[in-house]
């Protein structure tokens, strides 16, 4: 099983606000790769209840490099591979929306334009409450929730158990 689990942590409510993003790359299997960085949202905007979340300060990012300046290590994770997230519409959105803001193609990752959902293949397996937290704790998968690299990585671990 080959595929790349992503998550994104978002500044603001707007997509294009991506201030952290973790892959992790599963080769035959088996994590092979995982990648974790901050990256300055535009501005270095936050919105307080944003930070509630996530726990990123403007001050943990402002020297940070801007996304475009990041995309090529993220397209070499990404290119051409099945992509998993666990909430796949706001990841992609997030991931769509920001390549638009930098004049970035999302087309030149060669990626599907849907992506696999955990939290849709754990819903349809019957898990109430479906989120991604939930079902970490009922597959006994650690979780440092909101941390994207974290979350990416149990992703990749509920997709290998499907």
């Amino acid at each position: 099983m080959n595929f790349t689990a992503i998550d994104f942590e978002t500044a603001t409510g707007h997509p294009e606000s991506a201030c952290a993003v973790g892959i992790v790359t599963v080769q035959n299997g088996i994590i092979t790769d995982e990648y974790y960085t901050l990256i300055q949202p535009p501005q270095n905007e936050y919105w307080y209840r944003n930070i509630m979340v996530h726990g990123i300060k403007p001050i943990e990012t402002w020297d940070k490099p801007l996304f475009d300046d990041l995309f090529p290590e993220i397209q070499k994770r990404l290119f051409g591979q099945t992509i998993v997230a666990h909430n796949e519409a706001f990841d992609r959105n997030v991931l769509t929306k920001t390549m638009k803001y930098y004049g970035l193609y999302y087309d030149e990752l060669e990626i599907a334009d849907r992506w696999e959902c955990t939290c849709k293949i754990y819903k349809a397996k019957g898990y109430k409450p479906a989120n991604l937290k939930a079902c970490s704790e009922r597959n006994n998968i650690v979780l440092n929730h909101h941390e994207a690299l974290s979350d990416a990585r149990a992703c990749a671990q509920l997709y290998l158990l499907q």
